[in-house]
């Protein structure tokens, strides 16, 4: 006989990977939003949700679920929900810091690396036979350059500390100055004229949409490349895209975007630029940590009304 899960039912809101959606099937009774349409009874039952940062969650949702008690997302990113609408419901939102900073700072050196040494096309190069003809173009080496990183935080702290060993110069862009010896910029246009590279991981939301622009691109200028690891929104992609047409930068490596999966963007025809599909944190080990943090914020919550790790 099935023993009843000690939990209340919760709305699993998006696709996650299947060992990660039977460690919750394992521990909570899971419903998907279509079943609050057949059975508008559940919607009185739902006291959690679980979702992932690249998922929405809108207000009218929330609304839907009078007991709503607790919002978990897999992932550090939570622009995607309405936190302040959720805090006035008395709903707490939490996400999963910290177990995938060295993910993300991993694809981003990678994302670095693969742009400035022409890596995908070099693998295209070997691969099509080119190599018995010609030799490949020379490309730039990262030792060196001066980086400016975008949003200090945990992630950008991970990132920094990838860098150095690469003998580059930091500098950074941040709400306050750290007590750091890294050049600390509070306009992020300056922040780009003084850099060679510009990596962006600070955090989605509307302070920080479309603050990297046409302005910053400028300032970075024809030698100078940008790289994304944060949100789409972070980074105005027609400006982009109208600068990498113009040679305004010399290219741009980039993991996320303004829709998501990328349909036909021009992004796409660029040989200037790499592109990855939002894997930032897209390993097996990060992935399965990020999803017993959440599992445990959802657990937790429930068995003493206190989450690990609430934003906000």
């Amino acid at each position: 006989m099935t023993m009843p899960l000690p939990f209340p039912p919760i709305l699993k809101v998006g696709v996650f990977p299947e060992r990660i959606d039977q460690k919750l099937h394992q521990t909570f009774q899971l419903f998907e939003p279509g079943d609050l349409d057949g059975d508008p009874a559940l919607c009185e039952r739902i006291e959690g949700i679980v979702t992932r940062s690249n998922y929405r969650i809108a207000e009218a949702l929330i609304d839907r679920l009078p007991r709503l008690r607790i919002i978990a997302t897999n992932g550090v990113g939570y622009d995607g929900i309405p936190v302040e609408y959720a805090q006035k419901k008395g709903v707490v939102v939490t996400n999963t810091p910290d177990v995938l900073n060295e993910a993300v700072a991993e694809l981003a050196l990678g994302l670095l690396l693969s742009l400035l040494r022409h890596i995908p096309a070099a693998d295209a190069f070997v691969k099509s036979g080119a190599w018995q003809t010609a030799p490949f173009p020379l490309t730039t080496t990262l030792a060196g350059k001066r980086v400016g990183i975008v949003g200090l935080g945990r992630i950008g702290r991970e990132i920094a500390q990838r860098l150095l060993p690469f003998r580059v110069e930091i500098a950074y862009f941040g709400r306050t100055r750290q007590d750091l010896t890294w050049d600390f910029y509070d306009d992020v246009e300056k922040l780009a004229a003084d850099t060679d590279i510009l990596i962006v991981c600070c955090p989605g939301g509307p302070a920080t949409h479309h603050l990297i622009n046409a302005a910053v691109l400028r300032a970075l200028g024809p030698s100078g490349v940008l790289v994304n690891v944060a949100r789409g929104s972070v980074v105005d992609e027609a400006q982009l895209c109208a600068a990498l047409a113009g040679q305004v930068i010399a290219g741009a490596a980039l993991d996320v975007f303004n829709e998501e999966p990328l349909g036909d963007s021009p992004l796409r025809g660029f040989s200037n630029v790499v592109l990855a599909p939002h894997m930032g944190s897209a390993t097996n080990e990060t992935r399965l940590r990020m999803a017993d943090l959440a599992i445990d914020n959802l657990s937790g919550f429930f068995k003493t009304g206190q989450a690990l790790t609430p934003v906000g």
